[in-house]
C-alpha cells in the first residue's frame, strides 16, 4: 500500500513532489524522453518545483531539450540559484549515442555525485516497420527503442557504480510502461514481428481479438499496437528482473513501473485518426500532463513502497499487471535475450 491512498487518477505530479518534497530536496534526478509536450517535461517540472540540486535531462532533440530547460527556469526562478540543469543527447533507438550519453552523464557526476532517482520515461509509438539505425541487427524500433535502449542505457549506468548506495532512502529506478501492455506478452519465437502471422505458442500470441481500430496493420502486416504492447510488457518483466536482484541488496536500489494513463502527448502524434478515436471509447478520463506524471513520481518518491512487494502502479496506487508481465521465468529468458542482442553481459550482483 502507499502512504497516501487519497491520490488518484487526477492527483498532480505537483501534488505529490509537493508532499514528498523532503524526498527531492537536494537530490540528482535524470530523466529520459524530453519534450515539451510530453510527460517527461511534466515530471522535470515536478521535481523541478521542490529544488533538486541535479536535474539532467535527456532526449534526442537539444531544441526540446533546451525549451524545457526555459520552461523550468522562467516556472522556478528559484533554480538559477538552486537547481543545476544539464542537458543530454541520448537517442534510445541508437546503442552508439546511448554509449555516448552514459560517457556524459558521467562526467556530470564528477566528484563523487551519484543518482538518486532515475526516470525511464522516454518511449516511442510507431505505425509503420521501422528498425533500428546503427546496431547492424534490424531490431523492429519500438522494442529496439523502449526495451532495448532502455535495458543497455540503465545497466550502462549501473556498471558505471552512478545510482546513489545506502544509507537510505535507496536510488530508485521507474521505467514508464504502459496498460498497452496488456495487448502482447514477449513474443520471444519473433519479436522483431518479421513474421506477423507466424504460428506462435499461445503463450506468446497476442491479444485476439484486438478492439476496433486496433487491429489496423500496414500492407506487410505490421501492427504497432501490438509492437507497442510488447514493448510495454518488456518494461514491466524488466523492471521485475532489476527488483528481484536489486532490492535489499548492498546497494538498496528499488525498481518501479507504472501507467500513466491517458494523456494527449506527441507519443501518438503518429496515429490516425481511427485509432485515436478508438482510446476515446475505452477511456473516459483523459489526464492533463501534470496528473499524467503523478503516477511516476508516486513511483519515485513514496517511502512506503520500500516496505512493500508492488511491481507496478495505476492512478499513483499499487496494481497488478497482467500475469503475462509478472512471470519471473519471461523476465530471465528476456534479460539474456536483451544481454544477447546488446552482445555485453550484466551480472547485478556485481554491482
Amino acid at each position: 500500500m502507499t502512504s497516501h491512498p487519497e491520490f488518484n487518477e487526477r492527483t498532480t505530479g505537483t501534488e505529490v513532489a509537493s508532499v514528498f518534497a523532503d524526498q527531492i530536496r537536494g537530490k540528482t534526478i535524470l530523466i529520459t524522453g524530453i519534450s515539451p509536450k510530453g510527460i517527461g517535461a511534466s515530471t522535470a517540472l515536478a521535481f523541478a518545483s521542490q529544488s533538486p540540486a541535479l536535474l539532467i535531462l535527456a532526449s534526442r532533440t537539444k531544441s526540446k531539450l533546451e525549451a524545457v530547460a526555459e520552461q523550468i527556469r522562467t516556472k522556478f526562478p528559484s533554480c538559477h540559484t538552486n537547481t543545476r540543469i544539464e542537458l543530454v543527447s541520448l537517442d534510445l533507438s541508437s546503442q552508439s549515442s546511448i554509449r555516448q550519453a552514459v560517457t556524459d552523464i558521467t562526467r556530470l557526476l564528477i566528484g563523487g555525485n551519484k543518482l538518486d532517482i532515475l526516470i525511464n520515461n522516454a518511449a516511442i509509438n510507431t505505425t509503420t516497420r521501422q528498425t533500428t539505425p546503427d546496431d547492424g541487427l534490424g531490431l523492429e524500433l519500438t522494442f529496439g527503442t523502449n526495451h532495448i535502449g532502455t535495458f543497455l542505457f540503465t545497466n550502462l549506468l549501473l556498471r558505471n557504480n552512478l545510482l546513489s548506495p545506502p544509507p537510505p532512502p535507496p536510488a530508485r529506478i521507474i521505467t514508464v510502461s504502459s496498460a498497452g501492455h496488456r495487448l502482447s506478452p514477449m513474443r520471444f519465437s519473433d519479436y522483431n514481428f518479421s513474421h506477423p502471422e507466424k504460428e506462435v505458442p499461445a503463450e506468446e500470441d497476442y491479444l485476439k481479438p484486438l478492439p476496433g481500430a486496433f487491429a489496423k496493420c500496414t500492407e506487410d502486416g505490421y501492427n504497432g499496437m501490438v509492437t507497442y504492447g510488447q514493448s510495454k510488457t518488456a518494461n514491466i518483466l524488466f523492471t521485475l528482473y532489476l527488483q528481484k536482484r536489486l532490492k535489499g541488496r548492498r546497494r538498496g536500489v528499488g525498481a518501479y513501473s507504472l501507467h500513466p494513463g491517458t494523456i494527449e502527448t506527441e507519443l501518438g502524434r503518429d496515429q490516425d485518426p481511427e485509432v485515436k478515436q478508438e482510446f476515446h471509447k475505452i477511456e473516459a478520463y483523459w489526464k492533463s500532463l501534470d496528473e499524467g506524471c503523478a503516477t511516476t513520481m508516486v513511483a519515485a518518491l513514496d517511502p512506503a513502497l520500500d516496505e512493500t512487494k508492488g511491481l507496478y502502479l495505476v492512478d499513483c496506487q499499487i496494481s497488478d499487471p497482467h500475469p503475462h508481465a509478472q512471470d519471473e521465468v519471461a523476465a530471465e529468458r528476456l534479460w539474456k535475450l536483451s544481454e544477447e542482442i546488446v552482445g555485453e553481459k550484466f551480472t547485478l550482483e556485481d554491482f
